[in-house]
């Protein structure tokens, strides 16, 4: 097991657990579940429309950030952490729907361009709009690599290998699940992504029907 570890650490976001928080019990996991749950509650029901109602009113502060974020988000997209691989939300998630940037709401990959590529991380072949996120070189933990961030938050999303699948254009866009919020395509429209929608066609929604996301 140790030895899978430490090869997902080089092959797949890179250094995971230099970064990464010691597994934590049961009891400290459901606490973090319950309020990252109602972090989501919150930035969903406080978003303030700047862009076709998709971006909510960014924090003017780091209070407010650290307010906004569980230490474990904050961690991630401020202080350019890595979560464990295999050990987060949305890693083996299939279910149709997009995934927006916790802090801002903007949406920034689909499940359309989501791939299983045993690293234990999200990883998709392209961001939804090229524009929407940031590319820059990562020099640390004795490693050249390229760092993703968000454009509008500029938070630390993860990171993006050229070993993804060929005929998708070769990319791994290798990205923490704290970093993100997914969006089920049946919640896509109420949530203000309707001009989404059209990335998916008549099986994405058969599936979405047939087995409701649970979160």
């Amino acid at each position: 097991m140790k030895i899978i570890t430490l090869l997902a650490l080089f092959f797949g976001c890179g250094m995971a657990l230099v970064n990464a928080e010691p597994s934590s019990s049961s009891s400290k996991k459901d606490q973090k579940k319950a309020k990252d749950t109602n972090i989501v509650k919150n930035i969903v029901e406080s978003s303030k429309a700047k862009k076709d109602g998709e971006v909510c009113e960014l924090p003017k502060t780091d209070a407010e950030l650290r307010k906004l974020l569980s230490p474990e988000q904050y961690r991630i997209m401020k202080e350019n952490g890595t979560e464990r691989p295999f050990e987060n939300k949305y890693w083996n998630n299939k279910h149709p729907g997009i995934y927006v940037d916790l802090i801002s709401n903007e949406a920034l990959f689909s499940s359309k361009d989501k791939f299983d590529s045993n690293s234990g991380w999200p990883s998709f072949s392209k961001p939804i709009k090229d524009e929407r996120v940031v590319e820059k070189k990562d020099a640390t933990h004795g490693m050249t690599r390229t760092e993703v961030r968000s454009k509008t938050a500029d938070a630390h999303l993860g990171h993006v290998f050229d070993d993804g699948p060929s005929d998708a254009g070769g990319l791994r866009f290798c990205i923490n699940s704290a970093a993100l919020k997914f969006v089920p395509l049946e919640k896509m429209e109420e949530m203000g992504y309707d001009k989404f929608l059209p990335l998916f066609d008549k099986k994405d929604w058969e599936k979405a029907n047939k087995e409701p996301y649970k979160n």
